[in-house]
């Protein structure tokens, strides 16, 4: 017979990125930048204050010069450690906001006021950077333009030094300019970096996608192997076995193959895809409906949440088995069957599915078929469930599968069908 094996050959991975770009490390990186362009906006500030300081009340000074000048410190201190970073810029551009319109009323009157640039102006464009990383854009550009304007009508007044109005109207749009170019920047990087942030997450899913495709190919692979190497040469050693000992070898074998294919189920691949029980019950009821014989379905407080794949797979194929079962043994078509769906706590799923035919003995069933042992009771077992059989002669079957495993009181009889049929109904 032809070898049917395959070598799967692992794929080289590249090298990935220590700190691959993303939001936050972008938002990191620019209230960081902001921070430190503050500190240095600030210095340059003060040889322009100290000049300044007959100007106005030193009550206002006292005040308004430790907040401006502390909070730019609190600011470059919370964007390096990345605490309350968004709250410490808006918290600088509300002070400064602050500042800007008490400024005209805190003037000593009669005093001398330079004429030229306020030392306020310097720490404008600093204002509206970190305006720019507390709020969102549309805020941010609001606040831009009002402390610009602000600013420009202050400087025409005598408070402000008397400016006309063409040089207030300069140094605004300058402020305006300025503020706008920090305010694209970090707008466009935003953009980018969130970008980034969804084709790397469409990448990682198309990636999870190709890895469970490459465990589900490596599966077949091993159960064509399986199935190759031992199913079908059990087959032909048993059409063979005219003696005893031939006999005996193919039991044998056919027990070695049966613990093949117990181990390659057993051996599914975990990759922690999840799938909604309401996804279940309708794969589950497509199932019922497509069988020869007619099941009544129905669906009892089924919640939203998700269950492994894995689970989910166990717990259809077993309901399917059980159909399949129902239909082949018992009885005809005539005979009343239904399948009956309803969530259990925690987070789990019961499928019952019943019949009220022939019914059977489970302990007469005989150990070398497969249908109830290993497509209904092992499968669910494996998967982390449990199913339960109820069956009497002449009073039919009941199949619970239920999803997890949860401890609870067991019937002392498997016999007593009629109340089982009646809960399901």
């Amino acid at each position: 017979m032809a070898d049917s094996r395959a070598t799967v050959r692992s794929v080289p991975q590249g090298k990935q990125p220590r700190n691959p770009i993303s939001r936050k490390q972008v938002e990191k990186v620019i209230s960081r930048s902001v921070a430190v362009f503050g500190i240095v906006f600030g210095a340059q500030t003060v040889p322009w204050l100290l000049g300044q300081l007959d100007e106005a009340y030193p009550i206002w000074l006292w005040i308004v010069v430790p907040a401006l000048f502390g909070s730019l410190v609190v600011v470059l201190v919370l964007s390096f450690v990345q605490l309350w970073v968004r709250q410490a810029h808006g918290v600088f551009a509300v002070v400064y906001i602050a500042s800007l319109v008490s400024w005209p009323f805190t003037v000593i009157p009669g005093a001398e006021v330079l004429p030229g640039i306020h030392w306020l102006n310097y720490i404008l464009t600093v204002a509206t950077a970190m305006a720019a990383i507390a709020f969102s854009t549309r805020v941010g550009t609001i606040y831009l333009l009002v402390a610009s304007l602000i600013y420009g009508v202050v400087r025409i007044t005598p408070q402000g030094g008397g400016a006309q109005w063409q040089t207030a109207v300069v140094e605004s749009v300058y402020a305006v300019i300025l503020g706008a170019a920090i305010m694209i920047i970090v707008t466009m990087l935003r953009q980018a970096a969130t970008k980034v942030d969804v084709a790397q997450g469409n990448a990682l899913d198309r990636y999870g996608r190709a890895v469970r495709q490459h465990a589900m190919e490596v599966e077949r692979v091993q159960v064509d192997s399986i199935v190759h190497d031992s199913v079908l040469t059990t087959f032909i050693s048993a059409a063979r076995a005219y003696t005893p000992e031939a006999q005996a070898l193919a039991g044998k074998m056919a027990g070695n193959a049966i613990g093949h294919l117990r181990d390659a189920a057993a051996a599914s691949p975990d990759d922690g895809t999840m799938l909604r029980l309401t996804a279940l019950t309708s794969k589950i009821a497509d199932s019922a409906n497509g069988q020869s014989s007619r099941f009544e379905v129905s669906v009892r407080a089924i919640g939203t949440q998700s269950i492994p794949v894995q689970a989910a797979d166990a717990v259809h194929s077993a309901a399917v088995q059980a159909m399949v079962n129902s239909q082949q043994h018992a009885g005809e078509s005539a005979v009343a069957r239904w399948v009956t769906m309803r969530g259990v706590a925690p987070d789990g799923i019961e499928v019952i599915v019943g019949d009220r035919g022939a019914g059977f003995i489970l302990s007469d069933v005989p150990g070398e078929r497969l249908g109830v042992r290993v497509s209904i009771l092992e499968r669910i077992a494996n998967a982390g469930g449990i199913a339960i059989i109820h069956s009497a002669p002449q009073q039919g079957t009941v199949i619970t599968i239920r999803w997890p495993h949860t401890p609870e009181p067991q019937p002392a009889e498997l016999g007593d069908v009629t109340e089982a049929w009646g809960a399901a109904r």
